[in-house]
């Protein structure tokens, strides 16, 4: 009896110990991807990976892990030498295939979710134009200042939001906001000077990692929110 009690005690003891490298195996390559990922991504905000899976040695031996899960916070996206700052970024990471040092591998698939507050939106526009909510899914209110034949005129559209594919093709995309229609529509130069103000594309698909592509959007309260998924996406690298 007195044996039997010590084999569970030391079974006991070992389990602990395994689970406990086990999570701290887990922590450290969590820590690397994220670190990495913040490095190539020139977060303002923060990152944070969570490796899912157990036992995970198994996993990190193989180098092949079942699913990375990734939260980005302010992170920049440059495209055509434009900085677009996303407020969120979250994606899963299926099949993901590390590399030597366990800083970056690549993903079999991935889906994911973004936001683009209209703060950022408005900043991301360049053309001093302000945008808010625009009452409806895939509607924005632009607001913006023009100079109509010597007076400077402030007027508020209402404008559709819209995934298109880029110029070029290769499967990327562009943020388009169109107005549905403008004050002194009927006079050419009118209409001009407000649209100039009022709409603009906007290139993401460059800016983020390598595989992970839009794929659709809407916008609510908080902003514009966007759909990514794509295959063979590259979670983080040198």
């Amino acid at each position: 009896m007195r044996f039997l009690r010590v084999v569970v005690i030391v079974g006991v003891v070992l389990g602990a110990l395994f689970v406990g490298v086990d999570r701290w195996a887990a922590s450290y390559v969590e820590n690397r991807l994220a670190d990495r990922i913040q490095a190539r991504q020139g977060l303002a905000g923060s990152s944070e990976v969570e490796v899912h899976g157990f036992p995970f040695l198994t996993q990190v031996l193989s180098r092949d892990l079942d699913r990375v899960d990734l939260k980005l916070r302010g992170v920049e996206i440059t495209a055509e030498d434009r900085k677009t700052r996303l407020s969120e970024l979250d994606a899963s990471f299926r099949g993901v295939k590390l590399n030597g040092d366990y800083s970056g591998g690549t993903a079999d698939r991935a889906e994911g979710s973004a936001l683009i507050t209209y703060a950022d939106l408005t900043t991301a526009s360049q053309t001093g134009a302000t945008l808010s909510y625009g009452g409806a899914p895939g509607k924005v209110k632009v607001t913006a200042s023009v100079n109509v034949l010597g007076k400077v005129l402030t007027h508020s559209v209402v404008s559709t939001v819209t995934l298109e594919d880029a110029p070029g093709g290769k499967g990327r995309k562009i943020v388009r906001v169109r107005a549905d229609e403008v004050p002194g529509g009927g006079v050419p130069v009118v209409e001009k000077e407000i649209r100039k103000r009022t709409d603009f594309d906007r290139d993401l698909g460059s800016g983020l990692p390598a595989g992970l592509q839009l794929s659709s959007l809407t916008s609510d309260e908080a902003g514009v929110h966007l759909t990514l998924g794509g295959t063979n996406v590259v979670v983080a690298g040198s």
